[in-house]
C-alpha cells in the first residue's frame, strides 16, 4: 500500500510540474511571433531585434537570404497596411521550438515595391544559455490563392 501511495504521489507531482511548464514555452513563442508581426507592421525593428539571434538566417519567399542586420533594415524600410499572422502552431523539443503559421501582408517592401501576399512560414527558435528564446532561422513560401 505504501508503494502505491508513493507512486501515486510521484505521479501527481509529475503532473503538477507538467501543468506548470506544459504550454508555457509554446504560448511564449506564439506571443513573440505576434509581437514580431505587430512590430513589423509598425516598421519597429528595435522591437524585433531582441528576438533575433546574432547568427539569424532568413529565407524570403522570393528565395533571397537575409541575416539579422538585413532583416532589421528591411523592417525599417517596409510600410504595411496589413501585416498579420494566423494559424500559429508551436512544437517544442528540448531547447528548440518550431513555430509555423500563415501570414497576410499588404503594403510596400523595403524597395518600395507593392506587396499583396499570403504566405506560410516556419521559424526555428532556440533557448540561449541565458534562458532567453531567440529566433535563429525563418523561411516563408507563397500560398497560391
Amino acid at each position: 500500500m505504501k508503494k502505491v501511495l508513493v507512486c501515486f504521489a510521484i505521479a501527481l507531482m509529475a503532473l503538477a510540474v507538467q501543468a506548470q511548464t506544459g504550454g508555457g514555452v509554446e504560448k511564449a513563442i506564439a506571443g513573440m511571433e505576434q509581437q514580431w508581426a505587430t512590430a513589423g507592421k509598425a516598421s519597429n525593428a528595435d522591437a524585433i531585434a531582441p528576438m533575433l539571434a546574432k547568427n539569424f538566417v532568413g529565407l524570403n519567399s522570393d528565395g533571397s537570404m537575409v541575416d539579422e542586420a538585413k532583416a532589421l533594415e528591411n523592417t525599417k524600410k517596409s510600410k504595411w497596411e496589413t501585416n498579420e499572422i494566423s494559424d500559429v502552431k508551436v512544437t517544442v523539443t528540448g531547447n528548440t521550438a518550431i513555430a509555423t503559421g500563415a501570414w497576410r501582408g499588404k503594403g510596400t517592401d523595403q524597395d518600395g515595391k507593392p506587396v499583396d501576399a499570403h504566405e506560410r512560414w516556419v521559424d526555428t527558435w532556440t533557448k540561449m544559455p541565458d534562458g532567453k528564446w531567440e529566433c535563429i532561422a525563418s523561411a516563408s513560401a507563397p500560398v497560391k490563392m
